[in-house]
């Protein structure tokens, strides 16, 4: 779906089909309501948010959203994410189901918490 290396997540964004688009334009939202003071970025191809490091990443693919809150980030949420692909630090949100935004938008809490306290 994604084609070229994107300069900002607008432009990431938009080169997806325009119900992909509805979808993480919604997360974007979710992941800036949780973490105001972030910094939004494109980091390995992919929009990413950073406040005292990487918070959170996301992704467009064929069938899904790929959101990418590092193995920390997952770690604390293993019982509620149980029920998505992904690997160690990944979550597939499959695009035929509801994103789980309530769940995404507690990570991405606790991520700026751990973060945080790296201080």
């Amino acid at each position: 779906m994604k084609s070229g290396a994107s300069t900002n997540i607008d432009e990431y964004i938009s080169s997806f089909p325009e119900n992909v688009q509805k979808i993480m334009q919604e997360l974007r939202r979710v992941i800036r309501e949780a973490a105001p003071d972030a910094k939004e970025c494109i980091s390995y191809q992919m929009p990413a948010f950073e406040q005292n490091g990487i918070l959170v990443y996301f992704a467009g693919f064929k069938n899904h959203i790929g959101f990418f809150p590092t193995a920390e980030g997952k770690a604390a949420f293993e019982e509620e994410l149980k029920k998505y692909k992904g690997g160690k630090g990944t979550v597939q949100f499959p695009l035929d189901r509801p994103i789980p935004y309530d769940l995404v938008r507690r990570i991405v809490i606790h991520r700026v918490q751990q973060n945080m306290a790296k201080e």
